[in-house]
């Protein structure tokens, strides 16, 4: 018989079972619980120990994928306008995969909705979303997408996106949670990222600024210092080529001193007007001036060709309005490369401003020194003057009276040549009196600046303006009777392109190497055929001969024509 308390027993110990499993599942949510906070917590210390933005953004990104255990993962970078994608980085995705897909997305579907709405976004299937418009060829089946938004200092950063949960389970709330809050630890791992970097830039263009300082500073020659600015310019701002401009005295120009990088030959030497320019521009309103595409910048005159293979560009004023602005420097990026952003153009800036005063100082040192060594020679001239000059005047004055009471010949005869002679070293101290006291000219009389009148005003003639490359200290190396023939003989061979030629496009090339000066004008004219002699042809080649040179003329393989006048320079 059975016992009538069995039922009684039995029924509680159900229900204690029941209990049990649910206290234990309730364990194992709080066990996977901690250990996901934990992992969240793991991961925000791997995203803050990241110094690296490069770096920093790939850990977000393979934290992110842990975390939620996906099967892909992005990070894409919002772009200066706000609207577009500059960079994706990739989780879960091989180079093989990326490169047969093609170029990474530029934000348009359901990673453009994410953007355009900064807020977390979660589907159960990307597809049917209204913003999605498929995917490339190649590209790997994805459904399920998580996308939070990452935040630096208030301002949207990037997004991070989340496809294919493992397992084929749907992303949860709580994934969103969690990627939420690795999206705050990763604004703030970004920002010190970029802070870092930032500190390291500027500790870099310090270093580079002392470098020119004591270059100049230690008494270098100028070109030194302006190459040191164009190399360290280009090194820090990650660029293809740079290029140091200053102004030609009295013009309305610049003149290309040092160029490095991409065809720098190109570059060296040229004369480029104000308008039309970037480097011109800068100067001009003493401000930076970007450049997306130099190719497509309407405000930069294509003539002469110097931009190959170049794109993004920008040019900094060499000091400040205030202070006077000494020059340009330009630096571009190949094309296709990352546009200059404004934060780079300020550090440039800065860093040509800091350029300008060390300019500044060693000018003034050059300038003291330059006055220390006209004074001590204005002493000197006074000391001749006052004591030399009136005691040999004197010495030959009673030479000259103690002639009288000789009565020997010869001896007398000798006396008055010694009078003579006397007569001549006052005129030679007195020579060298003046030329210790005389002025040198200005600087506008240099045969640079004449050169660029010369083509500026033979331009309205030409109905064009040639363009104009100079290379050599034409200024001082070149003396004033050769510089005049130079700026005759170039006259005349504008001249005769205006008239003879039909050219809409010519070149003037004045170069020296301290031994010779050459000047070199083509056109892409109708030539000059050989049975033809003109006059001012005859001229030129006669102010060669007079000077030891020689005048060549000739017809390049592309047509027109190329005169190339070359004279010796006298030895010092």
């Amino acid at each position: 018989m059975a016992d009538p308390e069995e039922p009684r027993v039995r029924l509680p110990e159900l229900k204690l079972d029941e209990l049990l499993e649910e206290l234990q599942a309730r364990i194992d949510a709080a066990r996977g619980t901690r250990d996901r906070v934990h992992s969240l917590l793991e991961a925000v210390l791997s995203v803050g120990r990241e110094l690296e933005l490069e770096h920093a953004l790939r850990s977000i990104v393979e934290a992110a994928a842990v975390l939620v255990d996906a099967e892909y993962a992005a990070l894409g970078v919002i772009g200066p306008g706000g609207t577009t994608l500059a960079a994706f980085h990739t989780v879960g995705v091989t180079e093989e995969q990326i490169a047969e897909i093609g170029p990474f997305p530029e934000g348009h579907g359901i990673l453009g909705e994410v953007i355009r709405h900064p807020e977390p976004l979660r589907l159960e299937k990307i597809s049917q979303h209204p913003a999605s418009y498929g995917f490339p060829a190649h590209h790997p089946p994805m459904n399920t997408f998580v996308g939070v938004p990452i935040r630096v200092r208030g301002q949207v950063f990037g997004n991070l996106y989340l496809t294919e949960k493992r397992g084929g389970v749907q992303f949860d709330e709580e994934d969103e949670a969690v990627l939420s809050t690795l999206a705050v630890a990763a604004g703030v791992a970004i920002d010190n990222a970029r802070l870092y970097e930032e500190s390291r830039l500027r500790e870099r263009w310090l270093r580079a600024n002392a470098e020119i300082t004591h270059c100049l500073m230690s008494g270098s020659e100028r070109a030194e210092a302006l190459r040191l600015i164009a190399e360290r310019a280009r090194e820090i701002m990650g660029s293809a080529s740079a290029a140091v401009a200053l102004p030609v005295g009295g013009t309305d120009s610049l003149t290309v001193e040092i160029a490095v990088g991409v065809d720098a030959q190109v570059h060296q030497g040229l004369v480029l007007p104000l308008p039309g320019t970037l480097m011109g521009l800068a100067f001009s309103a003493a401000a930076p001036v970007i450049s997306d595409d130099v190719h497509q910048d309407r405000r930069i005159c294509p003539e002469p060709p110097r931009f190959h293979g170049l794109g993004p560009a920008v040019a900094v004023p060499i000091g400040t309005g205030e202070g006077g602005v000494r020059g340009a420097v330009l630096v571009a990026r190949a094309a296709g490369g990352a546009v200059f952003s404004g934060q780079e153009a300020e550090m440039l800036g800065g860093f040509a401003a800091q350029a300008a005063i060390a300019m500044e100082l060693a000018e003034r040192r050059k300038d003291a020194e330059r006055i220390a060594v006209l004074q001590d020679r204005d002493r000197i001239a006074r000391d001749l003057h006052d004591l030399a000059i009136q005691r040999l005047f004197a010495t030959g004055m009673t030479l000259q009276s103690a002639g009288r009471f000789i009565e020997h010949p010869e001896a007398a005869e000798r006396v008055l040549r010694a009078v003579d002679d006397l007569d001549e070293t006052i005129r030679i101290i007195r020579s060298a009196i003046f030329g210790l006291r005389a002025r040198a000219g200005t600087a506008d009389a240099g045969l640079r600046a004449r050169v660029v009148r010369m083509v500026g005003e033979e331009s309205a003639v030409l109905g064009f303006a040639p363009s104009v490359r100079m290379e050599g200290l034409v200024d001082t190396e070149v003396p004033q009777e050769i510089a005049d023939q130079v700026v005759a003989v170039l006259s005349e061979a504008l001249t005769d392109i205006a008239r003879h030629a039909r050219a809409d496009r010519a070149q003037v090339v004045l170069t020296t190497d301290g031994r010779d000066v050459s000047l070199t004008v083509s056109d892409n004219g109708a030539g000059i055929p050989p049975d033809v002699r003109r006059g001012g042809l005859r001229t030129m080649a006669e102010r060669a001969e007079q000077l030891g040179g020689h005048l060549d003329v000739s017809t390049p393989d592309g047509g027109g024509a190329l005169l190339r006048w070359r004279v010796p320079l006298p030895r010092a």
